[in-house]
């Protein structure tokens, strides 16, 4: 009898210690709307958190070593850590589907079209505006779409709203400036060449991820097509000869946390001085 009680004994322990052990550290301050409830947004808009970041993300084939679900999984973290940074900000849901294109040969990849997101991005931020947000950040992790909706969304409902003193902004530093000041360091310190699924966005996964966003078997051969000249997201040079045709583009085999962290920190940092320099803080 006496073991059957010292074993109920330690599995009661079990189930309380890890709750008493968060109860007596110091609570996060909630940023995520979607693991908020409605008091809570509430109270939060009521103490000035009247900032909404929108960050999209995007739903595509990543090459044979990164899940399809990339662009959201890196997102949610970057936006949460730019709310955090802030400090009068909440981050809203990521939104999973951006300008892209489905294909049966590599296929990853569920996409909008660019009205369909200017749609989608009008309605979203109106709707946080009803909620009682006063300024609302449009930002992104994927090329397609970008600039031209996210700023077109920020211009016409600024010029709407501004009667209201409410602002509709568009930070592209997050991903424009930050890409770029990365893919020059890698030129500098002599990393190959690579855009999509490549050392970019394969080191941010797997800095931020938990061991399941990269297959890590396939980093070795995480080779692909040659990386077309012009802007990042640009379409491969129609005489270029694919080598592998496998979603990757260029060479991303010496892709690291330690890269991934340097690229997350960059965007992090853009962000949020982007930001407060857009609204004066």
């Amino acid at each position: 009898m006496t073991s059957r009680l010292t074993l109920a004994a330690l599995f009661a322990a079990a189930l309380i210690t890890p709750a008493a052990a968060v109860q007596g550290q110091p609570r996060k301050p909630l940023v995520e709307f979607e693991m908020m409830t409605w008091p809570e947004v509430k109270d939060a808009l009521a103490a000035g958190k009247t900032t909404a970041l929108f960050y999209t993300g995007g739903t595509e084939q990543r090459g044979p070593q990164n899940v399809n679900g990339g662009h959201n999984l890196m997102g949610r973290v970057i936006v949460r850590t730019i709310a955090e940074q802030l400090g009068d900000a909440i981050a809203m849901p990521v939104l999973p589907y951006t300008p892209n294109n489905a294909s049966a040969a590599l296929p990853g990849t569920i996409g909008l079209t660019p009205e369909l997101l200017k749609g989608i991005l009008e309605r979203l931020s109106e709707q946080s505006i009803a909620t009682g947000f006063k300024t609302v950040v449009l930002m992104g992790d994927h090329g397609g779409g970008q600039p031209n909706v996210y700023a077109e969304v920020a211009k016409s409902l600024s010029e709407k709203y501004a009667a209201q003193g409410v602002k509709v902004l568009y930070c592209d530093a997050v991903y424009s400036t930050a890409n770029a000041d990365f893919d020059a360091y890698l030129k500098a310190n002599g990393f190959p060449s690579s855009s999509h699924a490549g050392i970019p966005d394969t080191s941010t996964m797997l800095y931020l991820g938990d061991g399941t966003w990269v297959r890590l078997e396939q980093l070795p051969n995480a080779v692909g097509d040659p990386v077309p000249t012009g802007p990042r997201g640009a379409a491969p040079d129609a005489n270029a000869q694919p080598r592998k045709n496998n979603g990757i583009t260029g060479d991303a085999r010496k892709a690291s946390k330690e890269l991934g962290k340097k690229l997350f920190d960059m965007k992090v940092e853009h962000a949020v001085k982007q930001i407060k320099g857009m609204t004066g803080r």
